[in-house]
């Protein structure tokens, strides 16, 4: 008599047939600040992340960036880097906080030659991998009592979501930054548009 095989337990957090779980920006402007403060004695790590939510690279545009094409960058010049999604080239212009802490990190950067990574992997061996940034976001996001569902997506993410929240930057313009094809699409990636409607019927009492 053949014995029962074990069921399978059910992971909550696993997608259904053909959907996914969207990872989320990080809306609190004090969970960024104390990310940043765990990685103060990181520069590699720091680095990363400040560049990160302060462009809206993909995780895979970023980790291919080479020493050589930021090292001589200084505020509001721009980054040319070709996109992992269309391989087309789009200019990015970096801001005085990616530059600093891209100098901070080169101060401290095991390799600086022009073609090594600008961010390599713990090992030496290569830049680092997306599958090592997503747990890396989740551990920090963690670490700081961030509550949600966070990765690799969630650093352009919160570049756009503060872009449109605290800046007040049109969708149309994020859209066009992003590259999507409706402003419906950019409100949903971002996770703003829940919030907006919320907001819609709070505001305004008849």
């Amino acid at each position: 008599m053949r014995s029962a095989k074990p069921k399978k337990s059910k992971n909550p957090n696993r997608p259904a047939p053909g959907s996914s779980i969207k990872v989320e920006p990080i809306r609190n402007l004090k969970g960024i600040k104390q990310i940043k403060k765990l990685l103060k004695d990181s520069p590699r790590d720091l680095c990363l992340f400040t560049f990160g939510i302060n462009t809206a690279y993909r995780a895979g545009e970023l980790l291919s960036i080479r020493v050589g094409q930021v090292a001589h960058l200084k505020p509001g010049e721009v980054l040319d880097l070709k996109q992992s999604k269309n391989k087309a080239y789009r200019a990015t212009t970096l801001n005085g906080a990616v530059i600093k802490a891209v100098q901070h990190w080169l101060e401290h950067h095991p390799d600086p030659r022009p073609k090594a990574p600008l961010f390599p992997s713990r090992k030496g061996i290569g830049a680092l991998g997306v599958s090592a940034l997503n747990h890396m976001i989740k551990k920090w996001c963690a670490e700081a009592g961030i509550k949600g569902n966070y990765g690799s997506h969630s650093l352009r993410k919160t570049f756009g979501y503060h872009q449109r929240v605290q800046a007040g930057q049109p969708v149309a313009l994020l859209m066009a930054v992003f590259g999507h094809s409706s402003e419906r699409v950019t409100l949903e990636y971002l996770g703003i548009q829940p919030d907006e409607i919320a907001d819609l019927y709070m505001e305004l009492e008849l």
